[in-house]
């Protein structure tokens, strides 16, 4: 269901704000934008907003941000047309994701270069006509990246990185790649590093075998972010902490985690959430185009994949992504971890939000930002979602 209204009043539900969760409250939408919140006592009636009453098991939450996202309801961003990016866009409030990084995967160069002019013809349209969840740029994983460590990205396609080779991409795209993740350790590597860094887009380390020293060197060098972390990367040894020991070691840098209990050990989520805190992690999907369908076989970077009870791999028995709903890893980063419903809540929305430089807009529920919000049970189960105060998604 979608509704091209953008003014309501949300009442009688708790809200969850940046400092606290409000009990029995409100929340004002006015042309898409968030006018007032606050308890309940306070809220002024304004005959010219349709109201919507809800109950005290309920949360407004900012809208949920997946900075990692290949494909879902058989769309996939390699698919390069109208159809796919429309399909995740109207799909994804379903799970509570109001805005996304739309990902690719390594394959040859004229399939990359379709899919980034079809993300940024896509990003112009729905600047003139909001549809759904927002797409917020490109997130380039791969072709820069490890073949020792390629998982499910296909190895014959991988390209040492270049500087030349990145600013064309960028170029196609029309200026939309807002992530790359590249294996620093490569020939350029580091050079690729620092180009990202100094044109304000995240260099993150992933798909990667470097040793802990050669981290060291990327860091220095602008890299900031790993990707899916302790997945496809060189694991940590007491004497050689690898990618994942320089993950937790250095609080600078920001982490993802696909928190689906099947990518990473529910423990060694707890252990990174210890280590890390709240402020670092970003839940991910990582999710292919099987998401929100039935077991089967599926594609993913022309590569055939099986999906089973929640979980997606190649022939070789090899992870290809997941099938993980955003408001599912909110769930078990909850169950996981035992943090609060502000802190589950805040790795899927205010951290990308900070990451993605739309923070003045995106991810949290302040006065003025986009009204990107969704009304969650106490499972995280998602009842209404807004898209820029557009009701996007109306669940039973």
């Amino acid at each position: 269901m979608a509704s091209q209204s953008n003014c309501y009043s949300l009442l009688s539900m708790n809200v969850v704000t940046e400092e606290e969760v409000i009990e029995n409250g409100f929340l004002i939408i006015k042309e898409g934008k968030i006018a007032e919140f606050g308890p309940l006592e306070n809220y002024i009636k304004d005959e010219n907003l349709p109201e919507i009453h809800l109950s005290e098991d309920l949360f407004a939450s900012p809208g949920f941000i997946d900075i990692h996202i290949h494909g879902l309801n058989g769309a996939d961003v390699m698919d390069a047309n109208k159809d796919c990016m429309k399909t995740m866009a109207t799909t994804l409030p379903k799970e509570g994701t109001t805005s996304f990084l739309a990902t690719t995967i390594t394959q040859e160069k004229s399939e990359l270069e379709r899919a980034l002019q079809n993300v940024n013809t896509f990003v112009s349209s729905q600047h003139q006509n909001p549809i759904g969840s927002e797409v917020l740029g490109v997130h380039l994983e791969g072709p820069f990246i490890n073949e020792k460590r390629a998982g499910a990205q296909p190895p014959a396609f991988i390209l040492e990185p270049s500087v030349e080779t990145f600013r064309h991409m960028q170029s196609v795209s029309g200026n939309h790649i807002k992530l790359v993740t590249l294996a620093p350790e490569g020939k350029n590597g580091l050079e690729l590093v620092k180009h990202l860094s100094d044109t304000g887009v995240i260099a993150s380390i992933g798909h990667s075998d470097a040793l802990y020293t050669e981290v060291v060197e990327a860091m220095e060098a602008g890299a900031e972010h790993i990707t899916h972390f302790f997945n496809g990367m060189r694991g940590s040894h007491h004497r050689e902490p690898g990618v994942a020991g320089a993950g937790l070691a250095h609080p600078e840098l920001f982490l993802e985690m696909i928190a689906d209990g099947i990518h990473v050990h529910p423990a060694m989520v707890k252990a990174t959430f210890l280590a890390k805190g709240v402020d670092n992690i970003l839940l991910i999907t990582d999710s292919m185009r099987a998401k929100w369908l039935e077991d089967g076989e599926y594609e993913l970077g022309g590569q055939k994949v099986t999906v089973e009870n929640h979980t997606a791999l190649l022939e070789d028995g090899t992870l290809a992504g997941s099938v993980l709903k955003m408001k599912d890893a909110v769930r078990n980063m909850r169950k996981f971890t035992d943090c609060t419903i502000q802190e589950a809540i805040q790795m899927a929305s205010a951290n990308p939000a900070k990451r993605l430089r739309v923070w003045d807009r995106k991810g949290s529920i302040s006065i003025g930002k986009d009204a990107d919000i969704v009304i969650l049970d106490e499972e995280m189960q998602v009842k209404m979602t807004f898209c820029n105060g557009i009701l996007s998604y109306k669940g039973e």
